[in-house]
């Protein structure tokens, strides 16, 4: 027996959420709301476009990456890949070959709270991946530990099957689909309010007089 756990890949996050979702910026979330955000030390390893999937998850433990080939063969069209490296950040688990592997079945994007390798394969694939950071020494095919589409931690952040993704080069947010409605809302409305103030300070008012946030400065008697 292997300590190896397969879930069920969960149910697409709608298409219409997901085309909303794209017109928010995590930026613009991150003003009003505090869960979901990735810890910032997984950054973009390319430059990317903002991107949103379906959140499917794998936990991939040390040098064992049979996980991931498993997860590669079941991505479908729209999904996100996010990997729970489970603290090692000295062995890449996914480079040039199993990215490819990802973009021929039409992945989002891949979240990585690890290493990566094949720096320049993966630029030239396009496919925007997030990572700790880069590492020459990679997994192995061992078959023995792992998780796939069950819930696990990725960068600071538990991450269930089924959640909606939005990613673009300032990082990344994780959200269950039923709250992500509201806040893709509200940050388009916040995105649209933005061009008056942008407005404003190109016709020469200060930053604090626009947004209203002036400091009442008092002199104090000696």
């Amino acid at each position: 027996m292997t300590g190896i756990e397969l879930g069920e890949l969960p149910p697409p996050c709608a298409p219409q959420l997901l085309a909303l979702l794209k017109q928010a910026e995590p930026a613009t979330i991150g003003h009003f709301h505090d869960r979901g955000f990735l810890h910032g030390r997984v950054k973009a390893m390319a430059a990317v476009t903002r991107t949103v999937g379906t959140a499917v998850t794998v936990r991939c433990e040390g040098s064992d990456g049979s996980i991931l080939h498993h997860a590669l063969g079941q991505l479908r069209a729209g999904d996100f890949l996010l990997v729970d490296r489970a603290g090692d950040e000295t062995i890449a688990c996914m480079g040039g070959a199993s990215v490819l592997a990802g973009r021929l079945r039409g992945v989002a994007g891949v979240v990585v709270d690890g290493c990566v390798t094949d720096i320049e394969e993966l630029r030239a694939l396009g496919v925007p991946v997030w990572a700790r950071g880069l590492s020459a020494r990679t997994t192995r095919a061992g078959g023995q530990s792992g998780s796939f589409c069950l819930p696990m931690d990725c960068a600071g952040v538990r991450v269930h099957p089924g959640d909606a993704v939005l990613a673009d080069e300032n990082g990344v947010l994780v959200m269950a689909p039923d709250e992500a409605w509201a806040l893709a809302d509200k940050a388009i409305g916040l995105q649209q309010a933005e061009q008056q103030t942008l407005a404003r300070l190109h016709a020469g008012e200060s930053y604090p007089h626009v947004l209203g946030t002036q400091l009442d400065v008092r002199e104090v008697a000696a």
